[in-house]
């Protein structure tokens, strides 16, 4: 059986040190052969370069119907169509527009991840040919093993010889781990990216015959008016899948309830709101309910009271550290000047509950709505939406056995309301996973991030010297991961930060390692 390419990397690792510090002849011949025994890095390079090549073919081709639709959208269809007619085809052609867009970067961006993949698996290959050609000289430098009484022994010829045989292994055997890295990370950094982007297509995630084509374009790529489009659509992939096998569920009257509340939005980010509930496993009179509250209001109005988390043209940008080691360049998450935070001022230790109500608010805008607009959905009081939501923050502590006092949670605790709140509205079973050290980061990372591109909430307890802290990752660009802290902030941790222990950067220095994470199933 082949290894991971974590797997492989973490075992050669060792392999350096029981090569290096081999104090007898067969235990040099011992580590020597378990060093050969690990597999060698797999993968066709031809193959990748040969596909790679295509796929950025293709994105040329992609980038030339994007101009032409672009043209039609911001030319042609004004001065055909008029009033009414024209808003509603511009949107439907713009939509093209972006999609075609996104094909094109989406063509570029996989033909140059698997143009990366195979020049690395090359490298890798033949960093990894040449380590085993000069642990196979040293094997063969060292003869036969010794017996049990001419291992007591040694002389100054057997000494040499053994001495440079190990200088040579521990050279051999270290190439064939700057290989498995150099696998493992170009492995992992085109899954990624493939990941993020098999994601982007979106409209492609809809299948039902309920919604045309065109509908299935806008609702697609149909976004928020505060920051980029696309860091802040409103239907993830997960959302349109669950949406689009809800649609073919619901019995005739239900079907053409939905439809009618789609014709009737004012606005295509309403119709993505309605869509959202939809998805978020609410009943059509439910939805009734909810576009009743909604109905006519500006995309601005939605965004402030469905949408917790935008994600800013600037959230990325690198400003350095604060003194207690934290990005500078953090997001408030606010309704009206009050913070999604714990306690509502950080002052109680609900973080797990705390986390879980963002990000449940952030898939389930029905639930958002409660929770910013309260019973009638029309109120902007930064006051009662505190109390609401230390309210919900305090009902999930205690669903999740939190301690006395509001302080603490337990695992147990913590998957059972992943389940409940989270998994009740995107479909998932959370399974917790533990990570005792960098390479259980690094092995679960390809994981995290394909879990936050479908939209995915993933939990995260982080712990140091100010003890233990919940958070929540939420999106994934790049090598970076967006972090969700209950103190009320968004930020950006890079990959590294997330498996060498520096996520005091999404908290404070107190709090550097990700010691869990709760997976969707």
């Amino acid at each position: 059986m082949t290894e991971s390419t974590t797997d492989r990397r973490k075992r050669l690792a060792d392999l350096c040190h029981s090569i290096s510090s081999a104090g007898s002849k067969n235990d040099l011949i011992d580590a020597i052969e378990d060093a050969l025994a690990v597999s060698a890095p797999v993968g066709d390079p031809a193959t990748l370069e040969t596909l790679g090549k295509r796929y950025r073919g293709q994105a040329d081709d992609a980038a030339g119907i994007h101009d032409r639709v672009d043209k039609v959208a911001r030319k042609g269809l004004p001065d055909v169509w008029l009033g009414e007619t024209s808003v509603r085809a511009s949107e439907v052609v713009s939509a093209a527009s972006r999609d075609a867009q996104r094909m094109s970067e989406a063509f570029q961006v996989g033909g140059n991840a698997l143009l990366r993949l195979a020049d690395s698996i090359k490298d890798a290959q033949s960093k990894d040919s040449g380590g085993r050609a000069k642990l196979r000289q040293a094997r063969g430098m060292l003869g036969d093993k010794d017996g049990f009484f001419d291992d007591w022994w040694e002389d100054d010829d057997e000494e040499s010889t053994r001495l440079r045989a190990r200088s040579l292994a521990s050279t051999g055997v270290t190439e064939l781990h700057d290989a498995a890295v150099t696998a493992d990370d170009a492995a992992r950094a085109a899954a990624r990216e493939l990941n993020k982007w098999a994601a982007e297509a979106r409209a492609g995630q809809m299948h039902t015959d309920e919604i045309s084509a065109a509908d299935k374009l806008v609702l697609a790529g149909t976004a928020g008016p505060d920051g980029p489009a696309k860091w802040n659509e409103i239907l993830s992939a997960n959302d349109l899948q669950r949406a689009d096998r809800r649609m073919d569920q619901l019995n005739a009257a239900d079907e053409a309830a939905m439809e009618r509340m789609l014709a009737q939005a004012s606005t295509p980010q309403e119709r993505a709101y309605l869509m959202k509930a939809l998805a978020a496993g609410h009943s059509v009179k439910e939805i009734e309910q909810f576009q009743g509250k909604i109905h006519g209001k500006s995309p601005e109005w939605l965004r402030e009271h469905l949408t917790p988390v935008v994600t800013a043209e600037d959230s990325m940008d690198d400003e350095g550290l604060a003194q207690d080691g934290s990005n500078n360049n953090k997001d408030d998450v606010a309704f009206h000047g009050q913070k999604w935070e714990q306690g509502g001022d950080g002052s109680q230790g609900t973080c797990v509950a705390s986390s879980t109500v963002n990000a449940r608010a952030m898939v389930d805008p029905v639930y958002a709505l409660e929770l910013t607009g309260g019973p009638s959905g029309q109120e902007d009081d930064p006051d009662a939406f505190r109390r609401r939501l230390i309210d919900e923050q305090h009902r999930l502590h205690k669903e999740g056995d939190g301690g006395d006092n509001w302080t603490g949670m337990g695992p147990e605790g913590q998957e059972r309301i992943a389940d409940s709140t989270l998994g009740s509205a995107t479909g998932d079973d959370y399974q917790r996973h533990d990570l005792g050290s960098a390479d259980d980061r690094r092995d679960v990372l390809t994981d995290v991030e394909k879990a936050v591109a479908d939209g995915h909430p993933v939990p995260v307890d982080v712990q140091g010297d100010r003890g233990a802290h919940a958070m929540m990752i939420i999106g994934q660009e790049g090598n970076m991961l967006q972090v969700y802290n209950p103190w009320g902030t968004t930020t950006w941790v890079s990959e590294d930060d997330f498996i060498n222990g520096n996520m005091g950067k999404a908290a404070d220095s107190g709090l550097n390692d990700a010691y869990s994470v709760y997976l969707p199933q």
